[in-house]
């Protein structure tokens, strides 16, 4: 059973917008920084699923991707800060994980790498999560979240 976080409507921020936000070379940057800023500026609860936490840190330290990468420490201090400075709540697999993840996988019928999305996926839905922000059109698959893309559809 979902675990609803307090508020109407619940917004989890996926891996490719922590990227963009704070990766100031990216083309996408000024629009991912800007939904970030708006949720933290914002009274309503927001979360990071723990698992774009992980991720997040692998992609923007990895200086064969980027040749501005951060530290594994900077991308960390980067989640840091954004806890300190927002009303978001770290998000990751409760008791009823399995069962979730299950139902989620059985619904998409995804398999492979694309089981990360469906773990995050079941993250949300455990979290009471109504919209996951994200650029990855993936997620369209996974039943129960709605899917918004800030960077090209703004609020």
């Amino acid at each position: 059973m979902p675990n609803a976080m307090h508020g109407s409507s619940v917004v989890a921020v996926e891996t490719n917008i922590l990227v963009y936000a704070h990766l100031s070379a990216l083309p996408f940057h000024p629009a991912a920084h800007a939904a970030l800023a708006e949720l933290a500026a914002g009274s309503a609860q927001w979360c990071i699923p723990w698992p774009c936490v992980h991720e997040f840190c692998a992609v923007v330290s990895n200086p064969k991707a980027f040749n501005s990468a951060l530290t594994p420490e900077q991308a960390l201090l980067a989640i840091a800060t954004l806890r300190k400075t927002s009303r978001v709540k770290m998000i990751g697999p409760g008791p009823g994980h399995l069962e979730v993840l299950l139902d989620v996988v059985r619904a998409s019928q995804v398999s492979g790498g694309a089981i990360h999305d469906a773990r995050i996926a079941a993250v949300c839905i455990e979290h009471g999560v109504d919209e996951i922000w994200t650029a990855d059109r993936d997620f369209l698959r996974f039943p129960g979240i709605r899917i918004r893309n800030p960077l090209v559809d703004p609020a």
